[in-house]
C-alpha cells in the first residue's frame, strides 16, 4: 500500500513542493509511480522521510543528510540511536534556554532591570526572583512592597553597587560593635540600628519603626535570615534584633 504526495504532505506536515524538491535532488524519491507518472510513497519512503525530518529538526543541511542516510554501513537502528542522542542533547540545550528565559521573565516581573552579566556580578548565585512568590504572598498587599518594586525597577548597576556597599558598611560596623561587646541597647548599637533602618528607607521603602521591629523579629524567627547575619558573626541576628527594638523604644515607637 502506498500514499500519494498529497497524503504524505498532510501526514508529515510539509508542503507538496518540499516533497517535489526532495525528489528532484535525490534525497527522497518515491518508490512507486502510477501509470500516469504520479508519485506514490511506500512504507520505506515514509521511514526515510521521518529520518530526513528529524535531521532537519537538528539543523543538518540536506546534502549532509543525504550522505548520512545513504551510508551503506549504517543501518536504520543505528540511525535512530544517533538521532535519539542528538535530540536528547538538543532537548537539554532547549531546557537550559527555556530556564534562562523564565528567569529573565521573573527578574523583569520583580523589577530588576539588569543584564545577565550584571546580575551575576551583583547577586552571584542568589536570584531574588526565586523568592518573589513568597514575598508577594507575605507582603504583596502592603504599600511598602509596591513602593519597593517601583523604586528597584529604576536602579542601574551603579545604583546596586552603591546600595550593596552601603549595606556592607552597616553590617561591618554591626559586627565590630557586637564583637566589641557593646550592649545592643547602648547608644552606638542603637545608632547602627537607625542606620540600618535609614538604609532600607533610602533604597527600598519607607521603613517605619513598627516595620523595622517586625524585620528584627523576622531576623531571628526565619532561619534563612538568621543564617545570613550569623554567617558574619554567630549571634549577630539576635543582637541586631535587640538593637532595633531598643532604637524604636528610644524614638518613642
Amino acid at each position: 500500500m502506498s500514499l500519494s504526495v498529497g497524503q504524505v504532505s498532510r501526514l508529515a506536515g510539509i508542503t507538496v513542493r518540499t516533497l517535489h524538491h526532495y525528489d528532484e535532488i535525490g534525497l527522497l524519491s518515491p518508490g512507486e509511480r502510477t501509470g500516469a507518472g504520479y508519485r506514490r510513497y511506500t512504507d520505506d519512503d515514509l521511514i526515510r522521510l521521518q529520518q530526513i525530518l528529524l535531521y532537519r529538526e537538528l539543523g543538518f543541511p540536506l546534502d549532509e543528510i543525504a550522505v548520512i542516510l545513504d551510508n551503506p554501513q549504517v543501518d536504520e537502528l543505528t540511525q535512530l540511536r544517533r538521532q535519539h542522542e542528538l535530540l536528547t542533547r538538543k532537548s537539554e540545550r532547549l531546557r537550559q534556554v527555556i530556564a534562562a528565559v523564565e528567569r529573565a521573565m521573573q527578574a523583569r516581573s520583580v523589577g530588576i532591570n539588569l543584564t545577565p552579566e550584571e546580575r551575576l556580578e551583583l547577586f552571584g548565585d542568589f536570584r531574588p526572583e526565586d523568592h518573589e512568590a513568597e514575598v508577594e504572598r507575605r507582603w504583596g498587599a502592603g504599600e511598602a512592597y509596591q513602593e519597593s518594586r517601583r523604586r528597584v525597577a529604576t536602579y542601574t548597576k551603579d545604583d546596586w553597587l552603591r546600595l550593596r556597599a552601603e549595606a556592607a558598611a552597616v553590617t561591618e560596623d554591626l559586627v565590630a560593635a557586637y564583637k566589641a561587646g557593646l550592649p545592643p541597647d547602648g547608644e552606638q548599637a542603637m545608632d547602627l540600628a537607625e542606620r540600618h533602618r535609614g538604609h532600607i528607607t533610602r533604597w527600598f521603602y519607607t521603613c517605619t519603626y513598627e516595620i523595622h521591629r517586625g524585620l528584627g523579629e523576622l531576623y531571628v524567627s526565619d532561619p534563612r535570615f538568621t543564617a545570613v547575619y550569623d554567617a558574619q558573626a554567630p549571634g549577630l541576628a539576635a543582637y541586631l534584633r535587640f538593637a532595633i527594638a531598643a532604637n524604636a523604644c528610644r524614638r518613642g515607637s
